[in-house]
C-alpha cells in the first residue's frame, strides 16, 4: 500500500521516542483538502488532545487556500480525529500515563484519496539521549562511507 506524505512532522524523530502509532481520519472542509493536496501545511507544534471522549489535533497549522474566497478556513482550528471507540480508549488509557503524549507523525493520502493522519504515542527525549542518537548516526554514517570505500 503507497502512500503519500503531503506534510510530515521532521522534528518528532528527533524529540521523542516513537512507542506505538495509529492510522487516523481526520474531519477537514474543502479548503483544507486542497491547501494540503498542495502541500501548505505544518505539523512542528502539533498534538493530539483528548476532549470529552473524543481526539481534536490541535496547532496542526494549514494555510488558507490560495484560491479560497469569504469562506476559507482558519489555519490553527482544531480538527476531529476520527477512529473508533475501542481505539480512542486505548490511545487515552496509555496517554495518560506520565511522561506520554500523543503527536501526529504526517499527515498523508491513502490509493483511494483519502487525508489521513499518522499519529504516535510518544515519550520525550532527554538532551543526553537526543546527543546519543546524533553520535549513532554520526558513526553509522562513517562506517557506510568506509565500507563503500570513500576515504574523504
Amino acid at each position: 500500500m503507497m502512500t503519500e506524505d503531503l506534510v510530515r512532522n521532521r522534528k518528532a524523530l528527533h524529540a521523542f521516542h516513537i512507542v506505538d502509532t495509529w492510522e487516523a481520519g481526520v474531519a477537514l472542509l474543502g479548503t483544507e483538502v486542497k491547501s494540503l493536496r498542495g502541500g501548505h501545511g505544518q505539523l512542528q507544534d502539533a498534538y493530539v488532545d483528548a476532549t470529552g471522549g473524543e481526539l481534536w489535533l490541535k496547532q496542526a497549522h494549514i494555510s488558507p487556500y490560495e484560491f479560497g474566497t469569504y469562506a476559507n478556513h482558519d489555519p490553527l482550528r482544531p480538527r476531529k480525529l476520527l477512529l473508533n471507540r475501542a481505539e480512542i480508549d486505548k490511545i487515552m488509557a496509555k496517554a495518560t500515563r506520565k511522561g506520554y503524549t500523543v503527536i501526529p507523525l504526517a499527515i498523508y493520502l491513502t490509493p483511494r484519496g483519502r487525508i489521513k493522519v499518522r499519529i504516535a504515542l510518544a515519550e520525550g527525549k532527554t538532551l543526553g539521549d537526543k546527543r546519543e542518537a546524533l553520535k549513532e548516526r554520526e558513526q553509522k554514517r562513517e562506517m557506510d562511507r568506509v565500507r563503500k570505500g570513500d576515504h574523504s
